[in-house]
């Protein structure tokens, strides 16, 4: 039988644990060193911080300007048939005109002589105011004259071919008198006045 202590020669005693080579650390100094500086940077003031930059306005983008619409082109002239010309419009008579105002005559009673003369012929007018014994018959035959010299020096034409186509007699101011009475009284009178227009047109033949 083999020796127990030749057995124990060959095979190498096994180390114990705690022999074992410990294993490679890293160097705690360095960490430590690393962390002292940072330590002292916190209690160190932290620098003010600063203030981002105003920005500056964007600059505007020039406006384009529209292009100007272009004016439709003129069409072409197209050759008018000429219209047929129609007849002439028959030319109106001319009317003369003529005006007495402020004629002392109330004007009811300058109504009663235009009323005759209305429509007539002048020359027959004429004779009928010559005839009258109205009193309104005279300042009425005064405005017929003046309205003939009217037609003859401004319109060319014949006193006798004309005829009274309108004449009107129209209120004028009335003005206020006082006449005595008895026991001293005063009764008021009142002097009427008329506005007197008359027209004249040719005869129609």
């Amino acid at each position: 039988m083999a020796d127990p202590k030749d057995t124990e020669k060959k095979e190498p005693a096994k180390k114990p644990a705690s022999e074992k080579k410990p294993a490679a650390k890293k160097p705690a100094a360095k960490t430590e060193a690393a962390r002292k500086p940072a330590a002292k940077t916190e209690g160190a003031k932290k620098p003010a911080a600063k203030k981002p930059a105003a920005k500056k306005p964007a600059a505007k983008k020039p406006v384009e300007k529209k292009p100007a619409a272009k004016k439709p082109a003129a069409k072409p002239k197209t050759e008018t048939k000429a219209k047929p010309k129609e007849p002439a419009a028959p030319v109106a008579p001319p009317v003369v005109r003529a005006s007495a105002k402020y004629v002392r005559i109330a004007p009811r009673k300058a109504r009663l002589i235009a009323d005759q003369v209305r429509g007539l012929p002048i020359e027959d007018a004429r004779s009928l105011l010559r005839f009258s014994t109205r009193s309104a018959a005279q300042d009425v035959a005064k405005l017929l004259d003046s309205a003939a010299a009217n037609a003859e020096n401004n319109h060319d034409l014949v006193a006798d071919d004309l005829k009274v186509s309108e004449i009107t007699v129209n209120e004028g101011p009335t003005l206020k008198r006082y006449r005595p009475r008895a026991l001293g009284r005063a009764t008021p009178i009142h002097k009427r006045t008329s506005h007197i227009a008359v027209a004249l047109v040719p005869e129609e033949d």
